[in-house]
Formats: C-alpha cells, structure tokens, sequence
C-alpha cells in the first residue's frame, strides 16, 4: 500500500521560515534602534504644573550643610512662585558640604548676595530651594550664569524629623521627668514667699517703666558712645603714638622710683610736724581771729570812706591840688589871716615886737589863721620877702591875692 503524497508540503515550511525571519530582523532592527536612542529614568522625568525655565534659563549652584531628602527636579521657588527646578544633588569636593544646581528661568532678577534656603511645602510636602533678597544688608549687583551661593547665605531650618527626634529625646530620655523635678522645686521656692515674689514683680514693673521712660536719654547717651567711638576711631593713630611714647616716660618714672618714694616719705614727716604745729598753735590763732574781729568790723563799717582817707594819706605832705599853684619858678598862694581887734591891741600894748615869718607859720600850723579864696583890705597884710639871690618868692600867708615876680 503507498501513502499518500502531500501536495504542497515544501511551500509551508517555507513560507513559516520567511515569517520567523522577518519577525527577528524586526526586533533586530527595534534593539539597534533603542540602543543608539537616549533614556530617561522616572526622576528625570519633569512633574506636571512645574516651573517655566524659558528659553534662555541660568544656572545657580548653592552649597548646603544638609539637603535632608531634596531630589533632583524639586522646586525652586521665589516668594512662593516655581521659577526653576533643582537639576542635580551632589557631594562637594570638601566631603562635608552638599552641592545644588538649580536651573532658573532668564526672566527672573535675584541680587548676587541672595540667599538660598531649603523649606518644605507643608508638614509631610515635599522639600524646595527657596531663593530670596537677602536679609542682612542692601541688595548687590545680579545673580548671573553659574553663579555660586556660598554657605554662610544658605539655611536648611528646622526640619519635621528633627522636631521629632527631640520630642523623643525628651519623652523617652527622662525630659519629662526633669520637668517634673524643676516644677515641683519652683513651687517649694515661691511657697510662703508670695509677697516677696509679687512685690519683685511690682519693682521690675517700676523699673522697665522707669527705662521707657528714658528711653530718650538713652538714646542719646548711646548716641553719644557712639560718636566717641567714631573720634576715638579717627584720632587711633594718635592714641597709638601715645601709647607707643608712653613707654619712656613709664621708664624714667621707673628709674626715679627711689626719689619719688623719698619725695612722699618727706611729705609724710612734713605733714606730722605742720599737724603738731597747728595743734600747738590752735588756740593763740583763734585767738587772734578773735582780735581781729573789731578791726574788721570798724574797716566794714568805714564802708566808702576807706578808699577816700587812702587817697588823702597819698597826698602827705602836700595836698593833691598843689600842683595847680606852681607856676615855673612861682608860687601863688592866697593867704587868709583873720586876726581880731583885741590881738591887734594886745600885740600894740604889750610892746612885743610884730611876729616874724617863723612866727606866722607857726600861727598857721596852730590853725589861728586860716585860708580862703580871697581876702579884704581890713583882714589882710601884704608883705614881700625877697631870697638872698633876688629871686622873688610870695610867702603864703604874707600875700594877698596873686602874687607876682618882680
């Protein structure tokens, strides 16, 4: 018996192989083709509603102490508003500090001191850059491409994990405990010393309300602290030359040192003998003080006319006017003799001779003739005396009315 021919075997086989060779040429040619394409892992794909870079976006790196859990692609923000994106986290060269490079949108004007900080959106949101105007001081120039925000202007803050760390550090450490201890000992301080207490708190009360109300002095006495210290400021090169000349004088006061003590030890035995002499002479000083108490009181009492009777005592024994009456080689003097009847006829009748010259001054010095501003025919004599040298000399009390030279 013959079996039967299959018609058409060869041709299926055939067609089978053409499709398997196709299908792996296909999948060849797909993995040559995702080998030469580029990949993107899940992080590195951008989050919906993120910011707008732009077409022209900066880069910015910021050094932090600790960035927590701050990813790529997070949030770079300014006043609440997503103006860039944190593009790659990484370990600085010093091994201690982490590096941020962010990348933000051209548009956007940040001064070059700017300050970077790392917040977080809410209490279990995610963590983001915040760029800001600085704190301290005036804004300064622009942020620019590849500029570096050093870690002195970066802050990370107080982060939720932390908070909790101590939370529990407290509970479960004893905290609790502690604070137990200092209440209960708070309380055994104050029992029985309200009063005190209440009357510290009254006082300090009266003292913050004493300082406000100086606050004006006190301002102005800083003020004042403050321009001292400018001028001491300015005159520092002086005070340092002092200060460096202020080392030989310390010097030769070093070496006079010996003379110096002997100079106080001298002054010291000094005042012991001046001490011993005022108590010894104590009593004969008030003493005289006491004396001198009439003298005083007759001096006060002269009032003004002490200086006049000084002026006077000046003029012994001329008068202060005499002066007036010389006249080159001439002396006028008016004479007043005021002589009465009775002193004629004594001096008629005795047989006495008429006084002379040396008599008249006599009479004058006794104040029996006195002088006036001028004379009558019945009260005065006339009488000239000539000087050996016939000189012409009018003798006061010979003349009357103004004399001449003949």
């Amino acid at each position: 018996m013959e079996r039967p021919t299959v018609v058409g075997a060869p041709a299926g086989r055939g067609r089978r192989f053409r499709t398997i060779s196709r299908l792996l040429l296909v999948v060849l040619v797909s993995a040559v083709g995702l080998a030469g394409c580029g990949y993107q892992s899940v992080q590195e794909v951008p989050l919906p509603g993120g910011a707008v870079l732009g077409s022209h976006p900066y880069d910015v790196t910021a050094l932090l102490s600790n960035v927590v859990d701050l990813v790529p692609n997070a949030s770079v923000r300014t006043n609440d508003v997503p103006v860039g994106v944190v593009r790659e986290v990484r370990l600085a060269p010093d091994g201690w500090t982490a590096e941020v490079r962010m990348s933000v949108n051209g548009d956007v004007t940040l001064p070059a001191n700017a300050t970077a900080n790392l917040r977080q959106t809410s209490l279990l949101g995610e963590k983001f850059v915040e760029l800001a105007p600085p704190t301290m001081g005036a804004p300064q120039g622009k942020l620019a491409n590849g500029a570096v925000i050093p870690l002195d202007r970066t802050d990370v803050g107080a982060q939720v994990e932390e908070v909790l760390g101590a939370l529990s550090l407290l509970l479960n450490g004893g905290g609790v405990e502690k604070i137990q201890t200092i209440s209960r000992e708070l309380n055994a301080a104050m029992s029985g010393n309200e009063d005190q207490i209440r009357s510290l708190v009254d006082n300090l009360n009266v003292f913050v309300g004493s300082l406000n109300q100086q606050r004006g002095d006190i301002v102005r006495a800083l003020d004042s602290v403050d321009r001292l210290s400018r001028t001491l400021v300015a005159q520092r090169a002086k005070i340092a030359n002092v200060l460096d000349n202020l080392q030989p004088g310390l010097d030769v006061l070093n070496q006079q040192r010996g003379l110096l003590v002997g100079t106080l030890q001298s002054l010291q035995r000094l005042s012991g003998v001046a001490t011993d002499v005022i108590n010894r002479s104590q009593a004969n000083t008030v003493a005289d003080l006491q004396r001198l108490e009439p003298i005083l009181g007759n001096l006060i009492a002269a009032g003004d006319a002490l200086p006049g009777s000084l002026q006077i005592l000046l003029t012994i024994p001329f008068a202060d006017n005499s002066l007036t009456v010389i006249k080159g080689d001439y002396a006028n003097i008016d004479v007043s003799l005021q002589l009465s009847l009775s002193d004629i006829l004594n001096l008629v009748t005795s047989g006495v001779n008429a006084p002379g010259v040396d008599q008249v001054f006599a009479l004058l010095a006794n104040q029996q003739v006195s002088s006036s501003a001028g004379t009558t025919a019945a009260q005065a004599a006339t009488n000239q005396v000539r000087r050996s040298n016939g000189v012409p000399l009018a003798i006061p009390g010979l003349t009357s009315g103004q004399g001449s030279g003949n």
